[in-house]
């Protein structure tokens, strides 16, 4: 996403196109993982690039008098060379934080930081997201959860399809990490 770009291929325009998200993607969710981030939608015209962030929290994630989104376009724009007034970043509220995948690894991984059994915070998860009319959901939480031998846990609720093209279309998956006193833990939350 250079501001000097030659004729440049289909193929390598995808490629970098895919590497400006994921890295822009990897870049909010350090910065915004308190806020209740959730995603990025990138809208790319001639003139200017468009960036919605998704998150539970906007009005945290606009700052007083929008100062904290004026911040992150600069560095946006430093980053990414873009030119002054090319990019635009804009916040929009998650509808429905008991649906999105992501929100609920997060609400997982802070219940855990703080000192919560895992099976009680998975157990919490797991009814918040049913309540929010999933059809189905599972956590799987992979570590080591008591004592020194890792172990994984899953917890299943309503119905959930594992193989096919429907889980491309249908499952919404997040995958987090979090790092405990014994050692690091990984979860894995799938909504339908």
């Amino acid at each position: 996403m250079a501001v000097n770009q030659q004729t440049i291929t289909k193929k390598k325009k995808a490629v970098q196109n895919g590497i400006f998200k994921a890295e822009l993607n990897n870049f909010l969710m350090k910065e915004l993982a308190e806020d209740g981030y959730s995603g990025v939608e990138v809208r790319s015209t001639p003139a200017r690039a468009e960036v919605i962030i998704m998150a539970t929290r906007t009005q945290s994630v606009l700052g007083e008098r929008g100062r904290r989104i004026k911040e992150l376009t600069s560095v946006v724009q430093k980053r990414f060379g873009f030119a002054d007034g090319s990019v635009e970043l804009y916040a929009e509220k998650v509808s429905n934080r008991g649906l999105c995948a992501v929100a609920q690894c997060e609400s997982l991984r802070y219940k855990l930081v703080g000192g919560l059994a895992v099976r009680r915070a998975c157990y919490g998860v797991l009814r918040f997201i049913m309540e929010s009319n999933a059809q189905g959901c599972e956590v799987v939480v992979s570590g080591k959860l008591r004592g020194q031998r890792a172990k994984a846990m899953k917890f299943v609720d309503g119905l959930m399809i594992h193989s096919g093209n429907p889980v491309n279309d249908y499952i919404q998956t997040a995958v987090r990490h979090v790092q405990l006193r014994q050692g690091k833990l990984y979860f894995k939350s799938f909504i339908i």
